[in-house]
């Protein structure tokens, strides 16, 4: 895939950072969110990542779709502000966390959820793989299998969290829950399908379609201040919107 390495009016920040643990993830999509609420002509980004295992449960999360005890257990478990139920992250799962400002695309919540699937879809339709959604659901289905989740959060038309596409990861932690709270759809992995696949290998098959779909340039960055955050200072300007 080629990559400008300038700065169109619709660019949009490529970070990909391999393995991080989720709360340093979710403290730079707050600090991104909050540098942009504060400005909104800041670039777009788009953030590429896999969690070590961690349990997320989203606003209003119901705890009877946890099959352990949260207060007992040695699992990394957050609460955070994305819309939601219950899911699990971990490494073979390619995360991708969108900061976009809505107000230069459409806005519109359903339409952007609707972008994301799309993103997925045509991914899957790259290793010759029909994804498919169900109505009334969020997420991406094959063949009756749900293989990404999709759970947003927008503040004053910014985007974050964004969505989880299983590709190889070791599904025995999604057995302690269930998924999103979807009792009677399984869960499984690109993996099922094609074996040796990996996020390295899908890795630009998402970038490529992300930018067709939001029809954006995506510019590498490789800025490494992501690598070590220290955002207690920023924290204020978070809370301010």
């Amino acid at each position: 895939m080629t990559y400008s390495t300038h700065f169109p009016k619709s660019s949009c920040l490529l970070y990909n950072f391999g393995l991080m643990p989720y709360e340093t993830a979710h403290q730079w999509q707050r600090l991104l969110v909050a540098e942009r609420v504060h400005n909104p002509e800041l670039n777009d980004v788009l953030m590429l990542l896999e969690h070590p295992p961690v349990y997320t449960l989203g606003t209003g999360a119901n705890p009877k779709f946890i099959k352990f005890n949260i207060d007992k257990s040695d699992y990394d478990v957050h609460r955070v502000e994305r819309g939601g139920e219950v899911t699990y992250h971990c490494p073979g799962q390619l995360i991708g966390y969108p900061i976009l400002n809505l107000r230069r695309y459409r806005q519109d919540l359903h339409w952007y959820l609707h972008q994301l699937e799309e993103v997925l879809i045509r991914v899957l339709a790259h290793y010759n793989l029909k994804g498919e959604r169900i109505p009334g659901f969020t997420g991406v289905w094959l063949e009756g299998y749900k293989v990404a989740a999709i759970g947003i959060k927008v503040s004053k038309w910014i985007t974050m969290h964004g969505f989880a596409l299983n590709v190889c990861p070791d599904m025995t932690g999604f057995e302690k829950i269930i998924p999103c709270g979807i009792i009677d759809k399984p869960v499984s992995s690109l993996a099922a399908w094609i074996p040796d696949i990996t996020c390295n290998q899908i890795t630009d098959s998402v970038s490529q379609c992300f930018a067709e779909v939001f029809d954006v340039t995506l510019v590498k960055s490789n800025d490494m201040k992501f690598i070590h955050p220290t955002c207690n200072s920023h924290k204020n300007l978070y809370n301010e919107e």
